[in-house]
């Protein structure tokens, strides 16, 4: 089927959009010099300013906000009978576990849909788990534990500093400057705060101190590593960790969405890119995901390399990390989207899932 004949629906879930209209994104003051201009766009702007893009290469789209209400996904789909699904469901009544619930459900009823599938975004959001499968498969990952109750009595053999992390979240949810402990008091502190106001089970692990690079891949079959990115760090003041934090990635009034800059193409040595790639790739597929995704990593002494996470269906707001590797893979932004979408469209059609009343 030519694009032109692609129905494309992009389904997201946020409850309270009137939370993005109370205040204009950019109003506030900022007591730092910012690296780059603060973006005026809310996060429900950049839907429709994906299918904005896709219409003018010829898709039939659309966005919907489901609001929190599985009847308004139940109504549309069957009404409109979108030919793919492009998945921005990330959250359900505000529980981040019920994301692969929403994708089994496209399972069951055997819609197209983009990215990974049910079991991959339940391996890759538990943390733990997912170190546990890349050190079965031989990937290194930094040494941990993890605490499931919050009165376990900490027996700790890593060496400080550590770093102590949701043990269930994703985008650097529950990580700031304190998530960094030096001894065994910060180390109670902050798993205490990660029970009590995070509302999660706490990962610890050794933090490693280096170089920070993503590495974006791209593809189902057969999958593409994209150039990789570097966190740099260089800027970042003294009362600051060189860590990418919830305020580093969200927040644009904090000094560190400004201090972590972004290098793309990263420049690591050739024998260090090659070996940054290859384990990116492995663990990819060790975990399942596909058509986009993101494996994060640290270089250690002597550039040993450590997976932190791997990303099932990260970011694709155009100035995103994602989509920076993607264009200096010489894709355009919208050509990225096309890609996924195909990539989506062409896998249900090679394995025949679509629904049967879907036509």
């Amino acid at each position: 089927m030519k694009i032109q004949n692609l129905k494309v629906a992009l389904y997201y879930n946020e409850p309270n959009p009137e939370f993005y209209s109370k205040k204009e994104i950019g109003s506030e003051p900022i007591h730092f010099e910012p690296y780059f201009e603060i973006d005026k766009l809310s996060p429900l702007d950049e839907y429709d300013k994906m299918v904005e893009k896709l219409k003018k290469i010829g898709f039939s789209a659309y966005s919907l906000n489901i609001k929190d209400n599985i009847d308004t996904f139940f109504s549309d789909y069957f009404t409109n009978k979108p030919d793919v699904v492009f998945n921005f469901i990330e959250l359900f009544r505000e529980r981040v576990e019920l994301e692969a619930s929403i994708v089994g459900l496209y399972e069951l009823l055997g819609i197209c849909y983009t990215g990974a599938p049910p079991m991959a975004l339940v391996n890759c959001q538990n943390k733990p788990f997912t170190k546990r499968i890349l050190k079965h498969y031989g990937v290194n990952t930094p040494e941990f534990f993890y605490l499931d109750k919050k009165n376990h009595k900490i027996k700790n053999s890593l060496k400080f500093p550590l770093i102590v992390k949701p043990a269930l979240e994703d985008a650097s949810v529950g990580i700031d400057n304190n998530a960094i402990v030096h001894n065994k008091r910060e180390l109670t502190q902050r798993i205490e705060y990660v029970f009590d106001k995070i509302n999660q089970t706490a990962l610890v692990e050794e933090y490693i101190d280096g170089r920070e690079v993503n590495v974006s891949i791209l593809g189902d079959e057969n999958p593409k590593v994209l150039p990789i990115s570097e966190i740099d760090f260089s800027q970042m003041p003294d009362h600051l960790y060189n860590i990418v934090s919830y305020q580093a990635k969200w927040d644009p009034f904090h000094e560190a969405y400004h201090k972590t800059i972004p290098i793309c193409p990263a420049k690591l040595p050739k024998n260090v890119q090659r070996k940054v790639e290859e384990i990116a790739l492995k663990s990819f597929k060790i975990m399942g995901v596909r058509d986009y995704a993101r494996v994060d990593m640290r270089l250690g002494k002597d550039n040993e390399i450590y997976v932190l996470e791997v990303n099932p269906n990260p970011d694709l707001t155009e100035d995103a990390g994602f989509m920076r590797s993607s264009k200096a893979a010489g894709y355009s932004y919208v050509k990225t989207l096309e890609k996924i979408i195909m990539l989506a469209y062409k896998r249900a059609k090679r394995n025949k899932i679509f629904n049967q009343n879907h036509y």
